[in-house]
């Protein structure tokens, strides 16, 4: 379990973007209770989670894996990840959002 998440701070960076906590699930393949489970400090984020919301919210990885609770894992450097790859699975997932937002 995480600790300390900062839903506020994650709130915060989804308004910003106009996104919700669905998008999150969307984004990271979780289900609303998965997603709520992450706001009540009750599930953590892996490495790979806090890899692409840094991306998308443009925040360094560091900074998400503290706001998401003191276990959390940082991932490896970005430097050791290929920036395509993360690009890709981001445009994958924002692809799935707008299928999902255009049946709505």
């Amino acid at each position: 379990m995480a600790l300390f998440f900062d839903a506020a701070w994650f709130d915060a960076q989804l308004a910003r973007l106009h996104m919700s906590r669905e998008d999150v699930g969307a984004v990271l393949g979780l289900d609303g209770v998965a997603v709520s489970e992450l706001w009540k400090d009750q599930r953590e984020l892996k490495a790979a989670d806090v890899s692409i919301l840094a991306a998308l919210f443009n925040r360094p990885p560091a900074e998400v894996a503290h706001r998401a609770g003191i276990s959390t894992p940082v991932p490896a450097s970005a430097a050791e990840n290929s920036v395509l790859e993360r690009l890709d699975a981001i445009e994958a997932k924002l692809d799935e959002i707008l299928r999902r937002l255009s049946r709505a």
